[in-house]
């Protein structure tokens, strides 16, 4: 005979542990991705100063 508080059970212990491997993943998303941030914002930064800089000598 199928115990159906048994599948119940077990079905919503699954979901929950997938949830907790979902929530990991996009938390070690969001940690490398802002990191990724910022060094493409200091980047973009020194590559505006550059062309400013560049800019400058085609002036004179």
């Amino acid at each position: 005979m199928i115990n159906y508080g048994d599948i119940i059970f077990q079905t919503f212990l699954f979901i929950i542990v997938i949830a907790v491997i979902l929530a990991i993943v996009v938390i070690i998303k969001n940690v490398t991705n802002k990191n990724g941030y910022k060094q493409s914002k200091a980047i973009e930064h020194k590559l505006d100063r550059i062309i400013d800089l560049l800019e400058k000598d085609k002036q004179n």
